[in-house]
């Protein structure tokens, strides 16, 4: 780790191979804290490489609980990278239950919040929703309401191993990079947020290499989401378009709107109320316009109205919040 550190320190870039090495030697800890740290803090002044980026991802895959038997539902994953700073509620995991309760499937991969108060993984905690492995279980899941929860931690060990360094530092990191394309699964189906431009080419290079229907997704004022403050850009295979708010019926919103409150309880109340359709219209609206360009990830054949549409009659009709009360009483034995 020393020798890497010091080509890191002189502006290196790893290899594929090298990348892969380094980050299974993490999960089979080879390093200590203040080593993985130093790593870590490494790419926060200079930029991931494609290469190092792919390195990384081939030694999570190759560690990760086999899930395969999750695959023939051909599901989606709504995540965004965090690292945004914005502190908004869970407005992708919200977005997942209004697709699934719209009769879309969802396998949702999340974790605990590193950058951010509330991640997914607390949003599930806070409504007491046990985390677990069991194939079965989540087939089961999947099946029956059309979503089920992966819990990085328990499906890729590296990601265990650094969390308490993450936690410590606050600050994002290519681990943020990393986490929505090493879903276990390896959906064929994904939409992203990112919270820089570069960050969306970026991501758009490696989708086209996965081989998969991918949107990216990214909000012009720094959200890795649609956060309907600003205007928004949408990468997709089919090219890039950009959207304001207004186009697609919504007004612009203020950052205030979307603030996920100080506590993962309080970012759950927001969470609750937009499943409930008690929410406020820019809380609702932010979680129908992004779970909307999910729904044309999945199907491409849809206009954005149609899918507007679905979304938002997911939640009005209560099928998003009915679908969230039974996985929620599954989950929770």
């Amino acid at each position: 780790m020393k020798q890497i550190l010091y080509r890191l320190f002189e502006h290196q870039y790893l290899s594929r191979e090298e990348a892969k090495d380094v980050l299974t030697g993490m999960a089979e800890g080879k390093y200590n804290e203040s080593q993985i740290a130093a790593f870590v803090t490494v790419y926060l002044m200079r930029s991931i490489s494609v290469d190092e980026i792919l390195g990384f991802r081939e030694a999570l895959l190759d560690m990760r609980v086999n899930v395969d038997a999750l695959r023939p539902y051909n599901p989606i994953d709504i995540v965004g990278t965090g690292g945004d700073n914005k502190n908004t509620f869970n407005i992708s995991t919200a977005a997942c239950f209004v697709l699934a309760g719209a009769g879309y499937r969802v396998a949702k991969h999340g974790n605990y919040g590193a950058t951010s108060v509330s991640g997914a993984s607390n949003v599930m905690e806070e409504h007491g929703v046990k985390f677990t492995k069991d194939i079965d279980r989540l087939e089961r899941s999947l099946d029956r309401l059309n979503i089920a929860y992966l819990h990085a931690p328990f499906f890729n060990p590296a990601l265990k191993t650094v969390a308490p360094v993450r936690k410590s530092l606050a600050v994002r990191s290519f681990f943020n990079v990393l986490g929505p394309i090493v879903n276990p699964l390896i959906p064929k189906r994904q939409m992203l947020g990112v919270y820089d431009l570069k960050m969306a080419r970026l991501y758009h290079y490696i989708y086209q290499q996965m081989d998969c229907d991918f949107s990216v997704v990214h909000s012009l004022d720094g959200y890795d989401e649609i956060s309907l403050t600003s205007p928004f850009k949408v990468i997709g295979k089919s090219g890039e378009s950009m959207y304001t708010p207004e186009q697609l019926g919504f007004p612009t919103g203020k950052e205030s709107d979307l603030y996920g409150g100080d506590t993962p309880r309080e970012a759950a109340r927001i969470f609750d109320s937009v499943l409930d359709n008690t929410a406020t219209d820019a809380q609702k609206n932010c979680v129908v316009a992004n779970a909307a360009f999910a729904i044309r990830t999945v199907d491409s054949r849809l206009s954005i109205e149609d899918c507007i549409a679905i979304a938002g009659d997911s939640i009005v009709s209560g099928k998003a919040k009915e679908t969230f009360r039974r996985f929620v009483e599954m989950n929770g034995e």
